[in-house]
């Protein structure tokens, strides 16, 4: 591969294009590139085969083994080489990082979930919070969400903030921006006729029906609502069933990102059960001596 290598003395252009996409979420989109540091992510990225453009480091000082394998196995066409001070200037750490990367944005395209008979897709409803916003992305990796929607305004899903909370996440899990509901509901009826019996499943604290009394074996599209106004009134309407989380003592509600992982942790709890269930049925019990006492389904 051709690599063009930049040695970067000042705050020149090449310096200010990567310190805007770290800050400003306009330009980010603008050139459909993100910011990304810290060793975790990058690896993921790398893993996951994400678009790398450009990669950031500086040799005045001594790189890693994992930094050096990096720099000659990553995809990136632009190698930066910052003097210490500026890699200072754009690192978020005290201790500056050893690489920095500006990755590629991917389609906002709800083709990039995988449509399958045992589908768990996440939705979040306007989220504010950047924190919660990867927390949850992590989540849904984590207990085997197939993808994650973010519908209406909402915080960026590429501010570093969200990209460090996500450890890494986010390069794993599809994750899809969409203005808002209308796109959710079409594609929710094209997958209605590639899937049967697919639910969708909202969130309320003032529901009437616990999260434990809903057979989520079924395929699921979950919505879960914004950290102060919660699901709008709009998705309450969409839901085929509304459900809560009982909580006790002096809280009121859940952070949103410990709600999605309760709901989706319940979801992955019966799924596992049942598994469990049929694959008892499916083989029968035997004793330890291996003689069979009752005989399965099939």
């Amino acid at each position: 591969m051709k690599r063009r290598v930049i040695q970067v003395h000042s705050e020149n252009n090449h310096f200010q294009h990567a310190e805007v996409l770290k800050r400003n979420r306009v330009k980010r989109q603008q050139y459909g590139e993100f910011y990304v540091e810290g060793v975790m992510s990058i690896n993921r990225a790398i893993a996951n085969a994400w678009p790398m453009s450009t990669l950031i480091y500086s040799t005045e000082r001594r790189l890693s083994k994992w930094a050096h394998g990096v720099i000659e196995t990553a995809s990136a066409e632009t190698h930066l080489v910052l003097p210490l001070s500026l890699m200072d200037k754009l690192s978020d750490k005290e201790e500056p990082s050893e690489l920095l990367a500006i990755l590629e944005m991917p389609p906002d395209d709800l083709k990039r979930i995988p449509v399958k008979g045992d589908l768990v897709v996440l939705v979040c409803d306007r989220p504010s919070n950047p924190g919660n916003l990867g927390a949850t992305i992590r989540s849904s990796d984590a207990l085997k969400a197939d993808g994650l929607v973010i519908t209406g305004h909402s915080i960026d899903l590429y501010d570093p903030q969200t990209i460090r909370a996500s450890m890494g996440s986010l390069f794993a899990l599809p994750v899809v921006r969409i203005p808002s509901h209308r796109e959710l509901v079409a594609w929710l009826d094209e997958i209605r006729r590639v899937v049967d019996d697919v639910q969708f499943v909202g969130t309320s604290a003032k529901a009437e029906t616990d999260l434990t009394d809903v057979d989520w074996t079924a395929p699921t599209v979950l919505a879960v609502g914004n950290e102060t106004l919660g699901l709008s009134n709009r998705y309450k309407e969409l839901c085929d069933l509304l459900v809560r989380i009982p909580i006790y003592g002096s809280a009121t509600s859940l952070n949103v990102a410990c709600a999605a992982s309760v709901l989706l942790y319940e979801i992955d709890r019966q799924r596992r059960a049942h598994r469990s269930r049929s694959n008892t049925a499916s083989d029968g019990v035997w004793d330890a001596t291996g003689t069979r006492l009752t005989a399965g389904s099939s």
